[in-house]
């Protein structure tokens, strides 16, 4: 369930970065300029800012979902159950040669400059 959301989501992304990008420019970035469009009152809605509009309310509800879905799945495990039970090993330690040299490896004092 949740990779179908997430399928939906990141093609629900990808379109609505592909609508803001085709939409027509109004002039002066930040409100620059442009005009009297910000002052004037509500400008008829096209359908590039529907579609804009539809495809951001779409994202925000499976973002929403995602979030549910997480939580839930993070609800239903423990820290506790991903722990080895008493009884039993650990895992093997890589190779001596990746760890850090031991205390005993070094000398007590530094190396003379000379």
């Amino acid at each position: 369930m949740e990779n179908v959301v997430l399928t939906i989501h990141l093609i629900l992304a990808l379109a609505l970065v592909g609508v803001v990008l085709l939409q027509r420019s109004e002039g002066g970035g930040l409100g620059i300029g442009g005009g009297g469009g910000v002052v004037s009152g509500r400008s008829a809605a096209t359908a590039m800012s529907k579609v804009t509009w539809l495809l951001a309310i779409a994202f925000i509800c499976t973002s929403l979902t995602l979030t549910v879905l997480a939580r839930r799945e993070a609800a239903s495990t423990s820290v506790i159950d991903g722990t080895a039970p008493a009884g039993t090993t650990a895992p093997a330690t890589p190779g001596s040669d990746l760890l850090p040299p031991s205390l005993t490896d070094q000398p007590l004092t530094p190396p003379r400059v000379d």
